[in-house]
């Protein structure tokens, strides 16, 4: 137990009691009051509730145990879930909880990863500032693919590092296998980090050059088995005994990849998006359909407050570091270090800034290791040379700094805690100018020194603390979570937060102007009312009361009379009923636990299945029911395909409709 408290021999005796702290506090923060998310996004906990019933719906990541489609994101994260599910039933707490998990390992492991090349202190800071990013604390209680990908992500790093040490080919490979993993979970986005950790290895890694060449090849070699494995089962299982690819046009999973979750995401041009795959120009300052792009979106009213507190004061520092560590030799390992954060930083928030496809708050939490790194190797570092005016003026300028961003970012919520902006503003500049001014007593006065430090870190991390603890005190639902109190995206009232922290009726709004912000749909969309498509159909929130279905973005709860209707004589159909739009689907699915037909996929958009098909599953008694799932006619999906249109159209002339809880049901095996 003592060796275990006592930590590294070189570690002061504080450090791993801290860290123990540090952890447990994380994990609170993450873990508290999971349940009032409910199934928060009920797209992925209904797939959840598939795979832990169904090893087939597990291996492909199906929506229905019944295996009709695809969610379309690749299963990874779902996998953590499914088994946590096949062991302990399908619940809030087993789906959430292992995102909290996830979230404390994170932590732990960026702490490690900082350790191996600075002191305690700066590997503490950095952990404490990435626990208390707010899109954090949001991400590590929610069950979207992100927390996942951010662990394995942190946890590549921390190979690189081990790498670097001494040009070992295994970590090195490790490295690349992790990556891999993070494709697994999120598809192209893993492969951000990839070419900043290939030139920082090929630049330090103390070896000759022919080695790193090899090396680097051997790791992009376990990098794509890693990937592409499961990539490959897709493609060579027979496509008639598999479910459809949601997220596709064509049933491919190289469309997918490439397509609606990899190059369509920075070029605009998504098909099977929302918008039918249009690569519509005309957003905002000069971006694309999902609002502006641009160096200054990180900060702006959409993402800011979710991302940014501490981001230019990381900036900062990563280029103090490296003009402080220029005379560096090659393979110097602290420098090779802040280099991989700072590539990490620049690139994935360079392809964030610039994407013109679609794009979400919660997406930066990828950001928040990196920017925790920089920031506590930053100022530790720093610190550590304040007898030097440079680097007093910088690490003043980083406080100065960080305290007056945070007041701006707090007077997007003018009413919520007014007095903390002013007390971050005073605290942060009063202690900036101590730090400037008072060299004299560095070295006569311990304590006071000290007690300088603590302020500025206290005001610097005093926002995005509050930020996160009002987020954990929340419940979030829906598919557009976002952190912080009622307000804080999209500018005070666009976008604010429903009940449960997904969007609330009518607003209706989005990245920046769509789905999440203030503002207009994409260009060549006109509006179809507060809250809707063109043709009335819902984005979501609306229908989350009891007996609704949902929309877009969010789901609904079952009334009673139409769970016990579907429960009636479910047992001879593959799928109790068949629903235009997966949100609309999942609610169903998850307060019956019977597999549900998502027509058109999570969108609506995808062609599965045709009309054709849906009649033959209809005529072979496959399908029980039909329900309609919005404005704009029986089916109502937002942006519906022409199968999910035709198939609606047809339902509707070829059944009798009869109301179950406020909602339009056909009998499909009555004529």
């Amino acid at each position: 137990m003592r060796s275990l408290l006592r930590g590294r021999t070189d570690d002061p005796a504080w450090a791993r009691p801290a860290l123990i702290g540090l952890l447990a506090a994380t994990a609170f923060l993450y873990l508290v009051d999971l349940a009032a998310s409910g199934y928060a996004n009920s797209f992925y906990s209904a797939a959840v509730q598939a795979g832990s019933t169904s090893w087939k719906a597990f291996l492909f990541g199906s929506f229905d145990s019944s295996n009709f489609i695809t969610v379309d994101k690749p299963p990874a994260s779902l996998w953590v879930m499914d088994l946590s599910a096949r062991v302990f039933g399908v619940s809030s707490w087993s789906i959430l909880a292992p995102q909290a998990l996830e979230g404390v390992a994170a932590v732990g492991l960026l702490y490690a990863t900082v350790r191996r090349r600075f002191s305690a202190p700066a590997a503490l800071l950095a952990g404490t500032v990435f626990a208390l990013t707010p899109v954090a604390a949001l991400m590590f209680r929610f069950n979207n693919p992100d927390a996942l990908l951010t662990l394995v992500l942190v946890a590549s790093a921390y190979a690189l590092t081990r790498a670097l040490e001494d040009a070992r080919t295994g970590w090195l490979l490790l490295t690349g296998t992790l990556i891999g993993v993070g494709f697994l979970t999120k598809m192209l986005q893993a492969f951000v980090v990839v070419p900043g950790f290939a030139a920082v290895y090929l630049l330090a890694a103390p070896t000759t050059l022919r080695r790193r060449l090899g090396q680097l090849l051997a790791a992009g070699g376990t990098l794509i088995a890693a990937a592409a494995w499961w990539v490959a089962t897709v493609a060579l299982w027979p496509a008639s005994s598999r479910p459809y690819i949601g997220g596709s046009q064509s049933n491919s999973i190289l469309e997918l990849i490439f397509g609606y979750n990899g190059f369509g995401r920075i070029t605009g041009n998504e098909t099977g998006s929302v918008v039918g795959g249009r690569a519509l120009g005309g957003g905002q300052g000069g971006g694309g359909m999902w609002g502006p792009t641009g160096v200054t979106r990180l900060f702006g009213a959409e993402m800011g407050t979710q991302i940014s507190w501490l981001l230019p004061a990381a900036l900062v520092l990563l280029g103090v570091l490296l003009w402080g560590m220029r005379r560096k030799p090659r393979t110097d390992g602290r420098r090779a270090a802040v280099l991989a954060w700072g590539s990490w930083l620049l690139v994935t928030g360079a392809v964030f800034s610039f994407a013109k496809g679609i794009i979400h708050p919660y997406y930066n939490v990828a950001l928040a290791p990196a920017i925790g790194a920089l920031v506590g190797i930053g100022v530790v570092w720093t610190w550590a040379r304040r007898d030097a005016l440079l680097y007093r003026l910088a690490l003043a300028l980083t406080f100065a700094g960080t305290a007056a961003w945070a007041f701006i970012l707090l007077d997007r919520t003018p009413s919520w805690h007014p007095a903390l902006r002013f007390g971050v503003l005073v605290g942060g500049i009063a202690a900036s100018v101590v730090i400037v001014v008072g060299p004299a007593a560095w070295g006569a006065e311990r304590t006071a020194t000290r007690a300088v430090l603590l302020v500025a870190l206290a005001t610097a991390l005093a926002a995005p603390a509050a930020y996160s603890a009002q987020t954990a005190s929340t419940g979030h639902s829906g598919a557009l979570p976002t952190a912080g109190p009622s307000g804080s995206v999209g500018g005070p009232g666009a976008g604010r937060p429903g009940a449960r922290g997904g969007f609330g009726p009518g607003t209706g709004t989005g990245p920046t102007g769509f789905l999440g912000g203030g503002g207009s749909p994409p260009a060549g969309l006109a509006p179809g009312g507060a809250g809707s498509f063109p043709g009335g159909t819902r984005l979501g929130g609306a229908g989350s009361r009891a007996g609704g279905l949902g929309g877009l973005l969010d789901s609904g709860t079952p009334s009673k009379a139409l769970v016990s209707l579907l429960d009636e004589n479910a047992s001879p159909y593959r799928w109790v009923a068949a629903i235009v739009g997966a949100n609309s689907a999942a609610g169903v699915q998850l307060g019956t636990g019977h597999a549900v037909m998502a027509i058109g996929g999570f969108n609506g958009t995808d062609p599965a299945p045709t009309l054709a098909e849906f009649e033959a599953d209809v005529a072979a008694g496959k399908i029980h029911y039909f329900i309609a799932s919005g404005g704009g006619g029986p089916g109502g999906g937002v942006g519906s395909s022409s199968s999910s249109s035709a198939i609606a159209s047809w339902v509707e002339s070829h059944f009798t409709a009869k109301t179950v809880g406020g909602l339009t049901v056909y009998d499909l095996t009555a004529s």
